[in-house]
C-alpha cells in the first residue's frame, strides 16, 4: 500500500497542529512545529483567508494524517460509516479508533501509529490466537489481541509500556501492559480519538 514518505513534521506544520507523527519527540524542543509555527513552502507565512471549503478540507485532511491513511481508504471508511445506522461523523471515527494499528498503538506499544502500524506488519500480531499481519483489520467487541516476540523483543515493549506509562490508554480496551495483550471490551467513542475533531465537516465535504 502507498504511504507517503515525506518528512512527517511537514504535516504537522501544513495542518497547524500537533499530529504526535513521531511520538514523543512531538512533545520535545526538537518538535518542527515549536520552532516554526507555520505551514511549510515558500508561501507558508502569507495569511491566507480560508473559505468554508479550505476549512473542511484541512479537518479531513488533519484526521488521514493522524491514523495515517490515504484518501481512497478514507473514502471507504466514510461510505461504511455512512451507510451504517450510526450518527456518519461518529462512526467514521470509530472504525478509524477500532484500526489494528490503532489498538497496538493505543496498548503503548508504539510510540507512534506508524511504529504501531510496522509490528503489525512484522506479523508479531494476533488475534483471538491468529496472527494478522493487516494494520487496517477493524477490531470487534470482544476479540483479544496480542503480540508473541522473542524473549529480547518482549523486554524491549515491555521497557516501551512502562516509557509511555503516563500516556492515557484507551477506556474501551482492556489492556495487559506486562502480557502485551489486550480485549475489546466497548465500542470507542469520540473522547477516545484524543483530539480535537469536527468530524461534522468531514461528512459535509463529503456530501456535496
Amino acid at each position: 500500500m502507498a504511504r507517503n514518505t515525506g518528512p512527517s513534521c511537514r504535516l504537522c506544520r501544513r495542518e497547524g497542529a500537533k499530529l504526535f507523527l513521531k511520538g514523543s519527540r512531538c512533545v520535545t524542543d526538537k518538535c518542527a512545529l515549536t520552532r516554526r509555527e507555520y505551514a511549510p513552502g515558500q508561501h507558508g507565512l502569507a495569511r491566507k483567508k480560508e473559505s468554508n471549503y479550505g476549512t473542511q478540507m484541512r479537518e479531513k485532511q488533519k484526521v488521514k494524517r493522524i491514523y495515517g491513511v490515504l484518501e481512497r481508504q478514507f473514502r471507504h471508511y466514510f461510505q461504511i460509516a455512512e451507510r451504517s445506522k450510526e450518527v456518519t461523523g461518529i462512526m467514521l471515527l470509530q472504525l478509524l479508533e477500532r484500526r489494528l494499528d490503532n489498538v497496538i498503538f493505543k496498548m503503548n506499544l508504539g510510540n507512534s501509529r506508524a511504529e504501531a502500524r510496522q509490528l503489525v506488519q512484522h506479523g508479531r500480531v494476533y488475534v483471538n490466537g491468529k496472527r494478522l499481519d493487516i494494520p487496517s483489520y477493524t477490531v470487534k467487541l470482544g476479540e483479544e489481541i496480542s503480540v508473541k516476540v522473542s524473549e529480547k523483543l518482549t523486554k524491549a515493549l515491555n521497557e516501551r509500556v512502562e516509557e509511555l506509562k503516563d500516556r492515557p490508554t484507551a477506556k474501551w480496551l482492556e489492556v495487559n501492559g506486562k502480557a502485551l495483550k489486550a480485549k475489546v471490551t466497548a465500542m470507542p467513542t469520540k473522547e477516545d480519538v484524543g483530539f480535537p475533531i469536527q468530524e461534522q465537516l468531514i461528512v459535509e465535504l463529503y456530501s456535496k
